[in-house]
């Protein structure tokens, strides 16, 4: 890993104002935050990483402050962590390889975008709301998921004639070439993933079920899944109001009050 990071200290992240009240008090924005720090690393760039996921990249070196935006989250803490990189790994994603950190309560869904999804379809998803019976006439997504979202020569033998264009990359439209090894599997690429990602959730057991729907409004056999029951456990909400009482240098140790 070319993440670096020794030689970074002071990182801190400050709410943006969107606006300020008739009383004076500042309306945060809770959507981004101004995120700063101190390195020594003059030769290289930094790349500031929220809850493990790549936010933002210095563009040059002097750099030392940055906005980056965050999911909206009411009742967890949000991780901000600041890295230094060789310039020419500036734009590499190193998020997989850094500690992962629960979603703030969310469920992701994912499931590969095959061939046997209809062309003009979309998807909805159901939750059972922790009740343990999905609940069909009420779909938790705000909207449907377009399947295809835009045209596409899904079976990736070229946009033209069969033997008359580039085999599956004609295709810039296309999905591609084997979802696995080739001759056991439908044409499509393996990175091809649809994915929807839920809200904030309480702590407990949940159950998500996603139906797939033609253009008629047919569900079609086959095209409908649930989950088995996912735990959710939130994490603790962080202190607030908290107040420095004294600090010791020679012992580096700091005196905190909840008020």
């Amino acid at each position: 890993m070319s993440l670096v990071s020794s030689g970074i200290d002071r990182v801190r992240a400050f709410a943006l104002a969107a606006g300020v009240r008739a009383e004076g008090d500042a309306v945060d924005e809770p959507l981004s935050v101004l995120v700063t720090w101190r390195s020594g690393h003059e030769d290289k760039l930094h790349q500031v990483y929220v809850n493990g996921e790549l936010s933002g990249v210095t563009t040059d070196l002097e750099q030392r402050s940055m906005v980056v935006p965050v999911r909206s989250c009411w009742s967890s803490a949000v991780r901000i962590e600041v890295f230094a990189v060789k310039a020419s790994e500036a734009y590499v994603d190193f998020g997989g390889e850094l500690q992962s950190w629960p979603q703030e309560g969310r469920v992701k869904l994912s499931w590969l975008r095959g061939m046997s999804l209809p062309f003009e379809g979309t998807a909805q998803v159901y939750s059972d709301g922790g009740s343990g019976q999905i609940d069909y006439d009420n779909p938790v997504a705000k909207e449907d998921i377009q399947l295809w979202p835009a045209w596409q020569e899904k079976c990736g033998f070229g946009l033209s004639q069969f033997g008359r264009s580039d085999f599956g990359f004609d295709g810039s439209a296309a999905v591609g070439f084997g979802r696995g090894f080739f001759g056991e599997g439908e044409f499509g690429f393996d990175a091809d993933r649809i994915c929807w990602e839920s809200g904030e959730l309480e702590t407990g057991q949940h159950k998500f079920a996603v139906r797939v729907t033609d253009r008629f409004e047919l569900v079609s056999d086959g095209e409908q899944s649930e989950t088995g029951q996912v735990a959710v456990i939130r994490t603790a909400q962080p202190a607030e109001n908290l107040e420095a009482v004294s600090y010791n240098k020679e012992q580096n140790k700091l005196v905190l009050c909840i008020s």
